[in-house]
């Protein structure tokens, strides 16, 4: 048998391997081609008797009849076993199947909600970089050059000398340095502080902070503001409540807590029954600052803000644990439309 009979005979048993309508009429073919009294031993005993020129292609071609035999044999096995070719399986009347599209993270959800809020205010949005200046994160904003903040238990030094950013607070400075007042901005961002993660920790967290600085800015202002964030994130029965603090870049500072959504300000276990839910910190822009970015406090006055996004989606959305917000659950995440 020369090599085209060979290639002809390939041909017609891969036509009856893909015929068999089962393991059994598959196995048949097998045995009639490969088998021990099949067409390929037949191939193999007269190569011997072929002429010498010819032997070589006709054992390429022998070869050849085995593999692509033994691998349409294969293939059609496996076909038989999931039930059929994929042609045979896919029913083309059915409908699709649409998967759903992603949600948006609540860390996300939370600052798009926030900075609508302050957008009808006025307030636009401001960015600054992760990694800062000691200047901008700290000495622009009135902090003391022994304050525990600036400790390596606190922030995230670089071996240039920069750090981590503490609180988007440097984004205020920048943005004082580049422009004259009226200043209206909030900054939204990523933050970075030596805390040790536990259910209301983490090392990388979120803030929004908002400055306002022109002439005549009161804390009157401030209140205005806050209690209008209260009532769009919170629900309009939602009160606002200041109490005396200290930060290093307001004078006066308070820190300000929203009576509790839940029970009404009757207290519940959200708010630990105190009736109130404690948000962040506040104040007056410390004349301090502004002479450090060049502008005349006898001219504008300011007030700042801040608040952790982290901490007011746990609030918003009764999380219990911080962490469920970074260990990427897919079962968590999708309660979040």
């Amino acid at each position: 048998m020369n090599a085209s009979e060979i290639i002809k005979l390939k041909q017609t048993g891969i036509q009856a391997i893909a015929a068999a309508g089962g393991e059994q009429e598959l196995e048949a073919v097998r045995v009639a081609y490969l088998g021990r009294k099949g067409h390929l031993p037949s191939i193999m005993k007269g190569l011997k008797d072929e002429d010498p020129a010819e032997r070589g292609e006709i054992g390429r071609e022998a070869n050849a009849f085995k593999n692509d035999l033994m691998n349409a044999i294969n293939a059609r096995r496996t076909e038989l076993e999931s039930g059929g070719t994929e042609a045979d399986a896919l029913d083309h009347s059915l409908p699709g199947q649409w998967h759903s599209c992603g949600t948006l993270h609540p860390v996300n959800l939370m600052i798009e909600e926030i900075t609508q809020i302050f957008r009808r205010l006025g307030f636009t949005v401001a960015d600054g970089p992760d990694i800062e200046t000691e200047y901008h994160n700290f000495d622009a904003l009135n902090t003391p050059s022994d304050h525990p903040s600036r400790d390596i238990q606190d922030t995230f030094w670089l071996d240039s000398g920069a750090l981590l950013r503490t609180q988007t607070s440097p984004v205020q400075i920048r943005v004082m340095e580049s422009q004259p007042p009226p200043v209206r901005i909030i900054a939204p961002g990523r933050c970075y502080r030596r805390d040790t993660t536990d259910a209301t920790h983490s090392a990388n967290f979120h803030q929004v902070e908002g400055l306002y600085v022109d002439q005549g800015v009161s804390l009157a202002d401030l209140k205005g503001d806050l209690t209008y964030l209260a009532h769009e994130l919170m629900g309009p029965d939602v009160r606002l409540r200041f109490r005396p603090h200290f930060f290093p870049f307001t004078e006066p500072s308070v820190e300000y807590d929203f009576s509790c959504h839940m029970c009404g300000g009757d207290g519940c276990r959200t708010c630990k029954n105190s009736g109130w839910i404690e948000i962040s910190g506040a104040g007056m822009v410390d004349p301090r600052v502004f002479e450090k970015v060049g502008y005349d406090p006898d001219v504008v006055t300011g007030y700042a803000f801040g608040m952790g996004v982290e901490r007011m989606a746990m609030i918003k959305y009764g999380v219990q644990d911080i962490r469920h917000l970074y260990e990427n659950d897919v079962r968590f995440l999708q309660q979040f439309k």
